[in-house]
């Protein structure tokens, strides 16, 4: 496996695929709602 495919795969593990546990949205859907909660508590 060359660099460019692992490094394309890892983008697309930790930002485009569908997660169970996660509701059925992305790890960064999730970062990004988890920081607006975060905002609006600060």
């Amino acid at each position: 496996m060359n660099r460019c495919a692992i490094e394309d795969y890892i983008n697309w593990y930790n930002t485009i695929r569908l997660h169970s546990n996660l509701g059925y949205i992305t790890p960064l859907e999730m970062e990004l709602k988890l920081k607006g909660v975060r905002k609006k508590v600060a």
